[in-house]
């Protein structure tokens, strides 16, 4: 590839491959789910890569296919599904004693409760370190937006977070 000139789709797909894929497993938590939304925008994009270029940043663009690819799937399911009955809950705090995982597993708990897009904006912010204007990009919205969604998610966190700690003692 010369200077200036634009991956093509295999090569794009071999450079950023792995990081689309971690950003939709830390999207999903569920490496199936985040290997189907991963799968499912890059068949989207491959006929329309040369424009993708054109248009802007591929990069951008496939973590907002990821994304929605994601909600599509995710309602799909939910439209077919029929509930059974009480959903039985999991006290990481009593059954899991490996310290520092459980928490990690407990805080990612709490953030796949949170809605897609409060999810991404937390997940892109905070582990991706990325700025409002890049978010904004890649949820295609404004960047008061991604910051509307973040203080709505850290809210809804900090409130499950005190439910739960008055619960336990």
């Amino acid at each position: 590839m010369a200077d200036g000139e634009s991956p093509d789709f295999d090569e794009w797909v071999r450079l950023r491959g792995a990081a689309l894929l971690r950003f939709a497993y830390l999207m999903t938590r569920d490496h199936s789910r985040a290997e189907e939304a991963v799968q499912d925008a890059l068949v989207s994009a491959y006929s329309r890569w040369a424009r993708i270029q054109r248009v802007g940043d591929p990069e951008a663009y496939l973590r907002r296919s990821v994304i929605n690819a994601d909600i599509a799937r995710w309602r799909k399911f939910f439209r077919r599904e029929t509930p059974v009955g009480e959903a039985t809950t999991f006290d990481t705090a009593t059954a899991d004693h490996a310290g520092p995982h459980a928490e990690q597993d407990a805080v990612w708990t709490l953030c796949a409760a949170l809605p897609t897009k409060q999810r991404a904006a937390v997940v892109l912010r905070y582990y991706e370190g990325l700025p409002d204007s890049e978010i904004a990009e890649i949820l295609d919205c404004t960047p008061g937006t991604v910051r509307s969604q973040i203080h709505r998610a850290l809210a809804s966190l900090r409130t499950t977070l005190s439910t739960t700690e008055e619960v336990t003692q």
